[in-house]
């Protein structure tokens, strides 16, 4: 496997999975097919570079640091796809040797960063839009909560994993991170809601989903296994999660028809639980609307300088005096971020009277989303574009957003939404997703420029931080919600939640690298530590789907410790393998 591709005396990199495109049945691409495996990458033919040929990034740390800036520049494996900032060449370029601890603590902020930017767009304005889109379609709750709010939830996860995905390189990243989280999720965060508040927990959802999610586990370890994906497995793997919303669908209609309900009809979107852990913030966009207590009691025309200016503000100040200092010092990290998204993508609420339509802000998100998706996409290729060397696209879409806008603002009023305030939904929703996908972009590789320095393989990176950044909302959502007396809610949702991430997550991720010519994408995990963190998957569920029926699913603080000790020990042999402390003996 990988023959020809890479040489029979190539040393082993830190990679732990490799990623290849090759060609349909029958039809050989020129010269040996194309094997690139992460941490280390050889182009095909013999052109030789004057540092690097053949070796990968993660070799720079090994030779002199004043060799450092050359071997990163004249390798073409530490190139970064995609992305605003090369953080390879910032580190080893910009930054002098005896500074690296000082870029490396600035790396490990804007990661923390990035993180906060994925949390709020997802959070107060990819998953409004999305739950504004359901109503307009008329979904039921059931088929909304599977599909689009899943998709809310998981965004972060899915968009980490299909930009992963989309580079060789960083695929071990995908992997440990789908892999990762949901360990973490399934161990810490269902362990810790049975150590707040033991409860009982539904049966049929429970084993219902803890079989989904054990059979797309081993799908994708037969995937590993084999070392490929077809188109027909990638597909399948989205067809597995359409079965997975069809059999949710089903069984609520099963279980409200025996209790004589019937299959409730759709109807304005009202979510059970907040999702946050923080009480429901205007999703940035209503801090004007303070409650119904402090409005007036007769309506009143309100200049459009002044609704925009507080349709601008992320601050509700009634709510700033009453919060604790750590809510003010996070708030203040984060209202940068927001103001960028308030000014950029549009918010529909179906619970509000108005729709949350704000007539000038609104006719401002005409011109700022689609200048916002041309400038973000390809990281700006697109938009940087010259129409016959003259006129750039971004101007283009700047003219006729323009005009769009003036349109708007002068055949509407700032009282009442116009009939097609629903297109602002979708207009929104496109927006936050180009703003989640520029994040994770960003994400990806930083996280690989941290494994070049520290010399770590992409699956530990995948596994720990990025697994463990992309789960911290659900694991306070989830532990607020077993807090506040809804334990069964929260542990449904630590299993509901992450088979949505794996199936389209790898799916998804595999399926856009797949051409007309190159139906099948090779995965080759190449370290002991992928089989080890998806055995580790597999046996939590496994430990779970036999624990529980075995406890008559009353789940108490021992099978809390119990998860809690597993998560413990698995991520200890995960280190262990990693420093290579356990190794595979040879032969």
């Amino acid at each position: 496997m990988g023959q020809g591709a890479v040489g029979q005396g190539a040393p082993v990199g830190p990679g732990v999975l490799g990623l290849a495109l090759v060609g349909d049945s029958g039809a050989q691409p020129a010269g040996p097919p194309l094997l690139l495996e992460l941490g280390r990458t050889e182009p095909p033919g013999g052109d030789a570079l004057s540092h690097g040929r053949g070796l990968d990034c993660w070799e720079v740390r090994k030779r002199n640091s004043s060799e450092w800036c050359r071997f990163v520049r004249s390798n073409p494996d530490c190139r970064l796809d995609g992305g605003f900032l090369d953080y390879l060449e910032g580190v080893f370029c910009v930054f002098p040797p005896r500074l690296l601890p000082l870029a490396v603590t600035l790396y490990a902020l804007w990661l923390l960063y990035l993180f906060i930017i994925l949390g709020v767009t997802a959070a107060k304005f990819f998953c409004p839009n999305l739950s504004a889109i359901s109503t307009n379609l008329k979904l039921s709750h059931n088929v909304a909560g599977v599909t689009f709010l899943a998709f809310g939830n998981g965004a972060p996860d899915v968009f980490s994993a299909v930009v992963a995905f989309s580079d060789p390189r960083t695929a071990g990243l995908a992997i440990g991170a789908v892999f990762g989280a949901g360990v973490f999720v399934t161990t810490v965060v269902a362990g810790g809601i049975a150590l707040i508040k033991p409860f009982t927990t539904a049966s049929r959802p429970f084993l219902r989903d803890v079989i989904f999610y054990m059979v797309a586990v081993f799908l994708t370890f037969l995937v590993l296994y084999f070392g490929r994906i077809t188109l027909g497995e990638a597909l399948g793997y989205l067809g597995l999660y359409v079965f997975y919303v069809f059999t949710v669908v089903l069984c609520t209609w099963i279980h409200r028809r025996q209790r004589g309900d019937g299959l409730a009809p759709p109807g304005p979107w009202e979510p059970e639980m907040p999702t946050g852990a923080e009480e429901r913030e205007s999703s940035g966009t209503n801090s004007g609307d303070y409650g119904e207590e402090y409005r007036p009691l007769l309506p009143s025309r309100e200049p459009s300088l002044r609704i925009l200016a507080a349709a601008l503000s992320p601050l509700d100040y009634r709510k700033w005096r009453r919060k604790p200092w750590y809510w003010r010092l996070f708030k203040v990290f984060k209202v940068p971020v927001e103001l960028l998204l308030l000014l950029t993508v549009p918010v529909v609420d179906p619970d509000k009277d108005d729709l949350n339509w704000k007539r000038p802000l609104n006719c401002l998100h005409v011109l700022t989303s689609p200048l916002l998706c041309i400038l973000t996409l390809k990281s700006g290729t697109y938009g940087l574009y010259q129409i016959q060397g003259v006129f750039p696209v971004w101007a283009l879409v700047t003219l006729v957003g323009s005009v769009l806008a003036i349109i708007v603002f002068i055949t509407t009023s700032n009282e009442e939404p116009p009939k097609y305030h629903c297109v602002f939904a979708f207009l929104g929703f496109l927006a936050s997703a180009m703003w989640i996908n520029a994040a994770a972009t960003e994400l990806v590789n930083i996280l690989r420029t941290l494994g070049v320095i520290f010399q770590l393989s992409n699956t530990v990176l995948g596994l720990t931080l990025l697994a463990w950044g992309n789960s911290i909302g659900d694991t306070f959502s989830d532990l607020t919600m077993a807090r506040q007396g809804y334990p069964r809610m929260a542990f449904s949702a630590c299993f509901g939640g992450i088979i949505f991430n794996i199936l389209v997550g790898v799916g998804l991720g595999c399926l856009l690298q797949m051409t007309s010519s190159q139906l099948v994408v090779k995965l080759e995990p190449d370290s002991l530590l992928v089989w080890i963190l998806a055995g580790a998957l597999g046996l939590s569920l496994v430990f779970s789907f036999v624990s529980v029926p075995a406890q008559c699913f009353q789940l108490g603080k021992a099978y809390g410790v119990c998860l809690l000790l597993y998560y413990l020990a698995f991520l200890c042999l995960a280190l262990l393998t990693e420093f290579r402390v356990i190794r595979l003996s040879a032969g």
